[in-house]
């Protein structure tokens, strides 16, 4: 089973950085880690393989920096590793991320199963999988919690839903967004560490890809973002002490005071 992983390397999220003047991230030089959600996307790729053979590979689209979390791949147990950079991808949205992702996986060529995170820590939108599902002609399943059986043309798995969970077949290929209740991911072994060290990372440009540049970066987003900013304080903040009664009636008489109760 020849399985790809879309990865994504995101800022710390304690250390985000905003461009002024495009609204965009500032990813050079900041800290930088795998899409947590990715992990167990990883790691269930590694554990399909480990059941059918085949091949892992993870694709990121990103800034040469990217190649990092990439050699992080390797190091967890991913095969081989495409990193899809170049000035022309700048400042995508999810569509444009999506169109270059989507030339990327068919440069890499027959493929069994597409795996990423539900969504990324940065954007939180959970949009890529299914546009990059769309774009390819196959099927797409979110959320999934469970893969209880794959076969060379068809998969059944659980799928996480507010109230319990739904069962799915889909057939194959297919892309699937995971949530962390799938598994638990490993840790990097020796081996791996030693393997990615030394590791060379295939970078391809859009050129290399065959995509149009009018379809990727700023130039093929749908949508811009117009303005970021920090939220407006909301004010004093006050720490209440003694026990919950007393917390409780002081709560009350702050209310009445402003007129709320």
């Amino acid at each position: 089973m020849n399985i790809i992983v879309l990865v994504k390397q995101v800022p710390d999220t304690s250390e985000v950085k905003i461009n002024r003047e495009t609204n965009t991230l500032i990813r050079d030089g900041v800290p930088s880690i795998i899409n947590p959600y990715d992990m167990y996307a990883i790691e269930e790729a590694l554990r399909l393989r480990e059941q059918h053979g085949g091949k892992v590979t993870a694709v990121t689209m990103g800034p040469p920096q990217a190649a990092d979390s990439l050699k992080e791949a390797v190091a967890l147990g991913v095969d081989d590793v495409v990193l899809l950079s170049d000035r022309a991808f700048a400042g995508a949205d999810t569509w444009a991320t999506s169109y270059a992702l989507s030339q990327g996986i068919k440069k890499i060529g027959a493929y069994d199963l597409i795996i990423a995170g539900k969504q990324a820590i940065d954007g939180d939108t959970a949009q890529v999988g299914p546009e990059t599902a769309e774009m390819l002609g196959i099927p797409f399943v979110a959320y999934i919690r469970k893969i209880e059986q794959t076969t060379n043309s068809k998969m059944v798995a659980e799928r996480m839903m507010d109230e319990g969970y739904d069962v799915v077949e889909t057939s194959l290929p297919a892309l699937i967004t995971v949530v962390k209740e799938i598994n638990q991911p490993r840790l990097p072994s020796l081996k791996g560490k030693m393997k990615a060290r030394g590791l060379k990372v295939t970078s391809w440009t859009a050129a290399d890809i065959n995509a149009d540049q009018n379809l990727c970066g700023l130039k093929g987003s749908p949508t811009k973002v117009v303005k970021i900013f920090p939220p407006a304080p909301r004010g004093q903040r006050e720490i209440l002490s003694g026990t919950l009664e007393e917390q409780a009636a002081t709560v009350v008489k702050k209310l009445k005071e402003q007129s709320f109760i």
